[in-house]
């Protein structure tokens, strides 16, 4: 009798948690959005966050709900962008491809100034004074940003992040990774760029740098549009007013200021 009592009260207690559960799952429904499914299957599963929401299923929500535009996924292009307007039977719309660059182009001296015995990474090394490269503004080049790209479009040599812009999709991801803040997303268009983060003075950055900005001001002088200015020593290019002449690139003795894109 009494393994017949177990038995029964725990089928009691089955019946009751399953009413529970199908209690449960009545109220607690959530209706689901055929649309907004259809759309994530044709998005790329990146979850990067370049569309401004935490991961593709929300974008696809948005987008599904009308509170989204259907071409901002920066990774699936104009070829994602065409599919989900389809979807949303709405005209396509153009996606600005996007391409990370790195503000920083190493020192032809790379001895540090400082042992690092610490974690490889550069959040770690960045926290010990702003890590063991000499110029404090410039790439650790222990490849956070390498290890965050899921496309294999960025590597590290001669102690400095490289990006090939052939595999970049411009996800942004390496620009959360690194801790300088050294990388950017530039479309993919031409557009000029100072490939360097330093906000020394200039005698400071000739002795620790051979590639930094030295805020000379030449390329500032040369520029004929009011686009290039120098800044906390250091030269930035206003892109709404630069025509891409090239002036400014030619002009700077330490080669810094490049037109982009390209493997930098």
């Amino acid at each position: 009798m009494a393994i017949v009592y177990a038995v029964a009260v725990l089928a009691g207690i089955g019946l009751i948690a399953s009413a529970v559960l199908v209690v449960a799952s009545k109220l607690m429904y959530v209706p689901t959005d055929e649309n907004a499914a259809k759309i994530r299957e044709v998005l790329p599963g990146a979850n990067c966050g370049a569309c401004g929401y935490a991961g593709c299923d929300d974008y696809a929500a948005a987008v599904a709900a009308g509170k989204a535009k259907t071409n901002l996924c920066v990774p699936g292009a104009d070829k994602v962008a065409a599919e989900v307007a389809a979807l949303m039977g709405q005209e396509a719309l153009d996606v600005v491809e996007m391409t990370a660059v790195v503000a920083c182009r190493g020192c032809a001296d790379r001895e540090p100034k400082y042992e690092y015995r610490g974690i490889q990474s550069c959040a770690a090394a960045n926290m010990m004074h702003a890590g063991p490269v000499k110029c404090s503004y410039g790439c650790e080049g222990f490849g956070d940003c390498a290890a965050a790209c899921p496309f294999d479009a960025i590597c590290i040599a001669n102690g400095v992040a490289h990006v090939d812009p052939a595999l970049c999709k411009g996800c942004g991801r390496c620009v959360s990774a690194c801790p300088k803040k050294l990388i950017s997303l530039i479309p993919q268009a031409k557009y000029a760029a100072v490939l360097c983060s330093s906000a020394d003075k200039g005698a400071v950055t000739r002795k620790i740098c051979t590639n930094g900005c030295i805020g000379c001001m030449k390329c500032e002088k040369v520029c004929e549009h009011d686009a290039v200015h120098v800044q906390n020593n250091h030269a930035a290019i206003d892109t709404e007013k630069c025509v891409l002449c090239g002036k400014c690139a030619q002009e700077c003795p330490v080669g810094v200021i490049r037109i982009l894109p390209e493997g930098n």
